[in-house]
């Protein structure tokens, strides 16, 4: 398996879990102290990782990682695009290298991570790419235009991927989470309806990925309340939008 993003958050418990498991594991991410460490703790609890620091936007790093990973455990028979990032973004005030860099590492990180790994899965007829979106995808919320954008565009990449890879013998996933307690959301100075700790987020991505899941956007009160945004009219959507950011202005007070 191979997975971004491995150093801390949604990556570092997924990690955790499925070493537990067994699973052979290539961790991905920027800081190498963290990745040295996390795979002391697998290693300890009798599963097997390597650590292969490097940063997803540059894809050199990507395919070196990969394989230093088939060198040691065979090939990639998971990948999984779960690096991310993100910073508010509103309107007034935009700041456009914050917005490139979220859309950098989200996405651009994602397409490195496919083309490292899918020529081998294709040429194997065999294989999962898992991509880590979010809730966000479904509809552009107030101050997170860039990552909702990034997180959008990574739901319709991987869905255009599965429909492509139908028949090669290559599963796809989109995994959907809301909100979940990691370093990036306990930034945040606004209300995190259904928070979910890591390690049951973790848990559940687990899950998915192991029955092969196309989408599984979770937890399901959240979930269907981001459908249902979803279908609104625009001119509808619209309207809730200062409703949307009185709200957060309360919740900073």
């Amino acid at each position: 398996m191979f997975l971004t993003g491995a150093s801390s958050g949604i990556g570092e418990a997924l990690a955790r879990h499925v070493g537990a498991e067994g699973a052979r594991l290539g961790l991905f991410a920027r800081r190498e102290d963290r990745l040295t460490s996390l795979v002391g703790g697998i290693e300890r609890a009798g599963g097997r990782a390597i650590a292969l620091p490097g940063d997803v936007t540059d894809r050199s790093k990507i395919d070196l990682a990969v394989a230093r990973l088939v060198d040691a455990f065979g090939p990639v028979d998971i990948a999984i695009a779960n690096a991310g990032i993100g910073v508010p973004t509103p309107a007034i005030g935009f700041d456009g290298a914050a917005a490139a860099q979220i859309v950098d590492v989200n996405v651009v990180g994602a397409i490195h991570t496919v083309a490292a790994c899918l020529p081998s899965m294709l040429e194997r007829r065999s294989g999962h790419l898992v991509a880590i979106a979010s809730l966000a995808a479904f509809r552009g919320l107030p101050g997170s235009a860039a990552y909702c954008a990034s997180k959008a565009a990574m739901r319709s990449l991987f869905e255009s991927l599965r429909m492509d890879l139908h028949g090669s013998g290559v599963r796809v996933s989109t995994i959907c989470p809301g909100f979940i307690d990691t370093p990036m959301t306990a930034k945040s100075r606004f209300p995190l309806p259904f928070l979910m700790t890591v390690d049951a987020g973790a848990r559940r991505i687990a899950r998915s990925i192991e029955r092969g899941r196309r989408e599984d956007a979770f937890p399901w009160p959240l979930s269907a309340t981001v459908r249902l945004l979803g279908h609104l009219p625009a001119g509808i959507y619209d309207a809730l939008g200062p409703i949307v950011r009185r709200t957060r202005a309360t919740r900073d007070e």
